[in-house]
C-alpha cells in the first residue's frame, strides 16, 4: 500500500506508480490532452495496479461509444484479476463495483456507489468527478449539487485539489439555478488555478443563462491562453463563446469559429458532434445559411446513430442526418434518418437507464426533431409538447437543452399556434428576461394573424 497525493491508501507497485496515478488524475481533472498518456505511463509502471485498470474502464465509457464498452469490461475483469491476486482496501473494491454497475447499464447506482465511496473517503476526487459526471447525464441537477456539498467539509487549501472542487461545486450550482453562489465559486476556483477550464465552463454557463454574452466574450478570450495543454473539451467552451456571438448577432464570427475552433478538426467525439450540430441549428433558425456543414455531421452521425451509450445525443444525430437530406444530401439521409429512429425504437424496448431515457424522451425528441425539419411543425409540437416536463431527463446542461425548448418554440410558430407561441416565449422570458432571441420570437408571435 502506498499513499496518494491526498493521503489516501492505494495499491501501487511502488512510490514511483503511485506518483504516475496521482499525474494520471490530475491531468484528468484539468482536461489535458495527455491524460490518456499519463495512465499508459501509470501502467508501465504497474501494469496490475487495480485503481489505474478501473480508470482505463471509466475513460474508456467516458467516449460514449459502443466499441468500446467490451474493452472497458476487460479492463474491469483485468482490476478484479489484480486486486484477488494481490489484495485491494475496501475503497478500491467500491470503485470496481461502481464501474461494475456503470458497465450493467445502471448509471444511478453507478453513481451512488461513488457517493457512498466520499462518505468514508471524502478527499477522493475521482469518485467527486465521476459521480457528477453521471449525474449531470441523468438530469439530476440538485444531485450534483448534494453530492460535492457532502464531503465539502474535509476540503481547504491544505488539500491538494481544492480548487478542483470548487469547479465542480460551481457547476452543479450553476446547474441549480443559483448564479451569483456559481459564479463566486467558479472565480474562486479561477483564482487558485487559471487552467482550470472546468470552472472558468462553469462562469461562462451562468453568464449565458444571464444574457451577459458581452461578458462571456472576454471571461473566454482573458482564460484562453491558460488552455494550451486541453484536449478536446476546449471545443465546447468556444461553443459557449458561439452562444454569446449569436445572441449578439456576430453571424460572421459564429461561422467562423464554427469551421475553426468548434470543428476544428471534425472530430467525431460525442460531446463534439452534439455542440456542432446544436450550433448549426441554431444558426439556421435565424436566417443563417450554413452552406454543406451539415452534410459533414451527417456523416459522422450515420456511423453515431446506433451507439445508445448516452442516448442525449440521439435526437442530435436524427437532427444532423434529416437537415443532410433537407439540403441535399439525397435518399441515403431518408434511410439513415429511419434507420437511427428504428434503432432508438428498439433500444428503448430494453432495460438499464438509458434505456429508459429513451422511452421518455428521447425518441419524442428525435421524432420532434425530424418533423421538424420535414416541415411537419404541427407533429412536432404534438409530438414534443406532452414530453416536456421530462426533458430534463434527457441530461446535459441547461443551456444544451436550451436547443429542444427552441425548437418547440420555433415549431409551435411555425404551425401557426400563436397562443401556445407566446406562452411558451412569456414562459421562457420570465428565466431569462433579457434574451433578445426570445425578443425577436416574441414580436414574429405578435404578427401572427
Amino acid at each position: 500500500m502506498h499513499e496518494d497525493i491526498r493521503g489516501l491508501s492505494q495499491t501501487a507497485a511502488s512510490a514511483e506508480a503511485m506518483q504516475a496515478f496521482d499525474a494520471t488524475v490530475e491531468a484528468y481533472m484539468a482536461f489535458e490532452r495527455q491524460t490518456g498518456d499519463r495512465l499508459k505511463e501509470t501502467l508501465a509502471l504497474d501494469p496490475t495496479m487495480p485503481m489505474a485498470l478501473c480508470l482505463k474502464g471509466c475513460f474508456l465509457l467516458l467516449f460514449c461509444k459502443r466499441a468500446l464498452v467490451a474493452p472497458a469490461a476487460k479492463a474491469l475483469a483485468a482490476a478484479r484479476d489484480a486486486a484477488r491476486e494481490r489484495g485491494a482496501n475496501e475503497r478500491e473494491l467500491r470503485h470496481l463495483d461502481a464501474l461494475q454497475l456503470w458497465l450493467d447499464g445502471d448509471l444511478r447506482k453507478a453513481a451512488a456507489a461513488w457517493e457512498a465511496i466520499l462518505l468514508d473517503h471524502p478527499h477522493d476526487l475521482v469518485a467527486l468527478r465521476l459521480a457528477q459526471y453521471l449525474h449531470f447525464y441523468l438530469g439530476e441537477a440538485a444531485a450534483m449539487r448534494n453530492g460535492v456539498a457532502r464531503p465539502l467539509y474535509a476540503w481547504n487549501d491544505d488539500v491538494p485539489g481544492y480548487g478542483y472542487v470548487l469547479g465542480i461545486k460551481a457547476f452543479a450550482l450553476e446547474e441549480c439555478g443559483d448564479y451569483s453562489a456559481a459564479e463566486n465559486t467558479g472565480r474562486a476556483a479561477i483564482d487558485r488555478n487559471p487552467a482550470d477550464i472546468w470552472a472558468a465552463h462553469a462562469v461562462a454557463h451562468v453568464m449565458e443563462m444571464q444574457d451577459r454574452p458581452r461578458e462571456g466574450i472576454d471571461w473566454i478570450g482573458g482564460l484562453e491562453s491558460h488552455w494550451a495543454a486541453c484536449h478536446n473539451f476546449i471545443y465546447h467552451v468556444h461553443w459557449h463563446r458561439c452562444l454569446f456571438r449569436l445572441e449578439l448577432g456576430d453571424h460572421d464570427a459564429v461561422l467562423n469559429d464554427y469551421d475553426k475552433k468548434v470543428r476544428a478538426d471534425q472530430s467525431e467525439e460525442f460531446l463534439d458532434v452534439i455542440n456542432a450540430i446544436a450550433l448549426l441549428w441554431r444558426l439556421e433558425q435565424r436566417g443563417i445559411a450554413v452552406g454543406a456543414r451539415w452534410a459533414e455531421l451527417g456523416e459522422k452521425c450515420r456511423a453515431m446513430s446506433e451507439d445508445h451509450c448516452m442516448v442525449f445525443g440521439d435526437p442530435h444525430y436524427v437532427m444532423a442526418l434529416a437537415a443532410a437530406r433537407a439540403n441535399g444530401g439525397g435518399d441515403k439521409e431518408d434511410d439513415a434518418v429511419a434507420t437511427a429512429l428504428s434503432s432508438l425504437e428498439r433500444f428503448a424496448e430494453g432495460k438499464g437507464t438509458e434505456a429508459g431515457v429513451a422511452r421518455n424522451i428521447a425518441l419524442p425528441l428525435a421524432r420532434a426533431a425530424a418533423a421538424h425539419r420535414q416541415g411537419r411543425f404541427a407533429e412536432a409540437v404534438d409530438g414534443l409538447l406532452p414530453h416536456r416536463s421530462a426533458l430534463y431527463q434527457i441530461g446535459g446542461s441547461r443551456a444544451q437543452r436550451d436547443l429542444f425548448e427552441l425548437l418547440l418554440i420555433d415549431a409551435a410558430l411555425k404551425a401557426g399556434r400563436k397562443g401556445l407561441a407566446r406562452a411558451l416565449l412569456s414562459e421562457r422570458g420570465l428565466q431569462r428576461p433579457g434574451n433578445p432571441w426570445n425578443h425577436c420570437m416574441t414580436d414574429a408571435a405578435q404578427s401572427l394573424s
